[in-house]
């Protein structure tokens, strides 16, 4: 990689917290060919290839707070592409295909890491569902393989395959192309390359409203910062979406969950996958500093919170407790929440909307940050070219209407 130090930590951020590169928030120009709200891994992303691929490069990314300071900084940083339906197979491929070339592409490392997602199977039901998504993996051309418990043993040495747990385990699905990325490094790669070609990232710009003309199309937005006119908008603010939506009007069948995680104490290097499990709903990886990341489902309730319900984290830990008893003894440095917009069929949603200007992605659920360049570089092309990406075209808010949903919500596997 080639890239100064000074440059990365030197330049000054206006309210910037982490140590990733800095630079100046501009001040915004008064007119930009395109406005994407939300400076998440999904905004930048479009935004960067928006530039990069378009040529579109008056651009201005707003955001409210900081880069990366939503649930790009809160996920769980796991990348997979093994979902049962074409729609979401191709789009998660997409993103993967993307990740494994993502550090040279942006010349930035974003410490991409195809250690393995191993999905675990407790009942017959899970033997069979799993064993269904495999053989459907496969006619989409995407790795994933069957593996005995003693075969997931040896992946996996820690893991507990013992007959005599409340849980055992029956098998697993395994696709070795997984694996993790750091979560806040893509974000800043997709930042700096869009500001290196010419993206204006104004951090701290919350925005308060959406213009509209008399014939109903977008003519700009209304921030804390001032009115920034624009003839094309991309809402990309997870969480965020209705309440942004519905100033341009816009009803969005979205429903918003806390979702928590947790990482331990550093150790050596002990894990060496990602290993999932939906009947219990727990999942866990070591990050590169050495941390467990946990993660656990999200809250039975609808909330704007980020802290969610104490008993979701600690059924999460007696499973993981379970499943990997060495661990009984680790001590959690802390534990988070990120809301989670939910569509009906658990699917996103991106593409234009009923107001002419105006798109939208989001929707993901607790599937974002694994399709983040993948969705963000079909989103570019259908802001770009005024209609929908064909990776995209099945995620239309149009299906809601129509009836042709992807129902990803029982065909995931697991939520995550």
């Amino acid at each position: 990689m080639k890239f100064s130090l000074r440059t990365l930590f030197t330049q000054g951020l206006s309210g910037h917290t982490g140590w990733g590169p800095q630079w100046r928030t501009p001040e915004p120009k008064p007119e930009y060919d395109a406005i994407i709200v939300g400076g998440g891994g999904h905004g930048l992303a479009t935004a960067y290839y928006l530039a990069a691929e378009h040529g579109v490069r008056n651009v201005a990314v707003l955001e409210k707070g900081w880069l990366g300071g939503g649930n790009t900084g809160r996920n769980t940083t796991i990348i997979r592409s093994n979902y049962l339906w074409d729609e979401s197979a191709a789009i998660y491929e997409h993103a993967v295909k993307l990740w494994e070339g993502l550090s040279q592409e942006l010349n930035y490392n974003v410490m991409y890491s195809p250690r393995g997602v191993m999905m675990l199977a407790h009942t017959i039901h899970d033997v069979q569902v799993f064993k269904r998504h495999v053989h459907a993996n496969r006619l989409n051309g995407i790795d994933n393989e069957w593996l005995t418990p003693g075969e997931a043993r040896e992946f996996c040495p820690p893991l507990n395959i013992s007959a005599n747990v409340r849980y055992p385990i029956l098998g697993a699905a395994l696709q070795r192309r997984g694996g993790t990325a750091r979560h806040d490094a893509v974000a800043w790669g997709y930042a700096r390359g869009a500001s290196a070609r010419g993206v204006d990232i104004i951090q701290n710009c919350e925005v308060t409203g959406i213009n509209r003309d008399a014939a109903g199309a977008v003519t700009g937005v209304e921030t804390s910062r001032g009115t920034i006119r624009s003839r094309k908008i991309g809402v990309v603010a997870a969480g965020h979406t209705s309440v942004l939506m519905g100033m341009a009007g816009v009803r969005m069948p979205l429903e918003s969950y806390p979702l928590q995680a947790l990482v331990s104490e550093p150790v050596k290097p002990v894990f060496p996958c990602v290993v999932m499990s939906n009947t219990i709903h727990a999942y866990i990886s070591q990050s590169d500093k050495g941390e467990l990341v946990i993660g656990a489902g999200t809250d039975a309730y609808t909330s704007y919170s980020q802290a969610g319900g104490l008993h979701i984290a600690a059924h999460t830990l007696d499973a993981i407790c379970e499943m990997f008893p060495m661990f009984r003894r680790m001590r959690m440095l802390r534990n988070w929440g990120g809301i989670v917009d939910v569509t009906p069929d658990r699917s996103p949603i991106i593409g234009k909307t009923p107001v002419p200007g105006l798109f939208v992605n989001c929707g993901w659920g607790t599937g974002g940050f694994k399709a983040t360049p993948g969705s963000g570089h079909v989103f570019a092309a259908t802001i770009a070219r005024d209609d929908p990406h064909p990776i995209a075209a099945p995620f239309t808010l149009e299906r809601f209407r129509t009836g042709r949903l992807i129902d990803e919500a029982a065909a995931a596997a697991v939520a995550h």
